[in-house]
């Protein structure tokens, strides 16, 4: 049977999402409140919808007769999409709202590893109060990390001792309408993502991930949604140990147990210090930009993935192939604080593949018979009739495929180069050599190497 699988959200994860379903035996569909020429570009049909409404979404996945539907973002999680669909009778790959609690509610998540004696969780305490926090913070012996309750996407966490002083984490504690703060210990170590494609009591992992949150080069900056990434050709990054991812992945899998019945992706973000891997948080969907990292590399077929976990089955064993990636992200001017939308993005998939040489499949991804890959994924961006101009959210990503982090690295820079940078801003240090070695010497200084 050819599925019609439906795809929710319109950012560059779900472009990636689209791409690794291209090739599948099935016809996609897809919905989101903005227009990703990318994934139009592959769908049957682009719906614009809101989807943070379910039933706005269930209407259209009925109307496309969907057998399976895939939840790229985390606010329609949030908001019971999952659950409205299978009341509807699409299977939804994708937690339900209470389960998607482990993202959505960060006090849920440290109450939820506490309660089920899951490893790797910092300490913390959780005020909805905001004097009791400053207090708090006040008379804690060391750099706090505050954390609000809710979604944020990525940009509502300050570190003391980092990016604020204790008086202006306590003055942004003061002037924020959150409802809930939560104050966790600031853990020293390098930050890595593991996720985990999960079903039916099943769990595979795959390569891990080094996301840069900072906004400019140097790791310097507010936070962002995410500025790029990278992987290595192996499942761990080059100052990680095997046992290090490991017990990662454990962790994940305990999490996974202590769900019950959950199903989706995992996202696992930890910090790995010198005690190994803790738990910075839990997302309830694939990481944005980290699944442009992993799709691309991912050898088994996503719809086996999505087939199996429908028909009641365990997750196929996955299979990457041995390359690495590097994903940098372009955004706005003055992207987070102060974004300027409307530059045109002079940039398009055939001028990124012909930086590599490589050769267009009829998916837009190139044939990986060349010494190396450069894809283009479309995230926030406005189509217009003549042409794609930027919005005030991160416009596009590029992700450089090779054999090496470096090769990776010149392949994304190159395709880079392809758009230019007049009303773009963009992180060049992002899987650089030298980037890359001071996470090493970082962490043999940690581990007293």
């Amino acid at each position: 049977m050819r599925e019609n699988v439906l795809l929710i959200g319109g950012g560059g994860r779900e472009h990636a999402i689209a791409r690794a379903l291209a090739d599948s035996e099935a016809d996609l569909y897809a919905c989101a409140g903005n227009r990703n020429p990318g994934i139009a570009e592959l769908a049957t049909e682009f719906e614009t919808l809101e989807t943070t409404d379910p039933e706005a979404v269930v209407d259209y996945a009925e109307e496309v007769d969907a057998t399976i539907a895939v939840v790229g973002p985390e606010a329609p999680l949030a908001e019971g999409v999952v659950d409205a669909l299978e009341t509807a009778g699409v299977y939804a790959f994708g937690p339900r709202q209470a389960q998607a609690r482990i993202e959505t509610d960060k006090a849920f998540q440290r109450r939820f590893m506490t309660d089920h004696d899951i490893p790797g969780c910092p300490d913390y305490e959780t005020f909805d109060d905001p004097e009791a926090a400053c207090e708090y913070i006040d008379e804690y012996d060391g750099d706090l990390v505050i954390k609000p309750a809710g979604l944020t996407g990525g940009k509502g966490v300050k570190v003391i001792g980092d990016q604020v002083t204790p008086e202006e984490g306590k003055q942004y504690i003061r002037d924020s309408e959150y409802d809930r703060i939560v104050l966790e210990e600031r853990l020293i170590g390098e930050e890595i993502t593991v996720q985990a494609f999960v079903a039916n009591g099943s769990v595979e992992t795959a390569p891990a991930v080094q996301d840069h949150k900072r906004a400019y080069e140097g790791d310097e900056g507010p936070n962002t949604g995410g500025m790029g990434s990278y992987s290595d050709a192996t499942r761990e990054l080059p100052f990680m140990t095997s046992d290090d991812y490991e017990e990662a992945v454990s962790i994940v899998e305990a999490t996974v147990d202590a769900l019950e019945g959950y199903k989706g992706i995992l996202y696992g973000q930890f910090m790995l210090t010198a005690e190994g891997p803790k738990v910075v948080e839990f997302n309830a969907r694939f990481g944005d930009p980290e699944a442009m990292n992993t799709l691309p590399v991912l050898e088994t077929d996503f719809l086996d993935v999505l087939v199996a976990a429908r028909n009641g089955e365990s997750v196929p064993e996955l299979e990457f192939a041995e390359q690495a990636t590097v994903c940098k992200y372009a955004v706005p001017e003055g992207y987070p604080t102060d974004p300027e939308a409307g530059a045109k993005v002079q940039i398009d998939e055939e001028s990124v593949a012909r930086t590599v040489g490589a050769t267009e499949d009829s998916s837009g991804q190139g044939s990986r018979e060349s010494a190396g890959d450069a894809l283009l994924y479309y995230a926030s961006v406005d189509a217009r009739e003549d042409g794609i101009y930027t919005t005030t959210s991160r416009s596009f990503a590029v992700v450089g495929i090779a054999d090496s982090i470096a090769e990776a690295e010149e392949i994304a820079e190159d395709a880079l180069a392809v758009a230019g940078e007049e009303g773009l801003h963009m992180r060049h240090d992002i899987g650089k050599a030298d980037l890359v070695q001071r996470r090493i010497d970082h962490m043999n200084e940690l581990r007293g190497d």
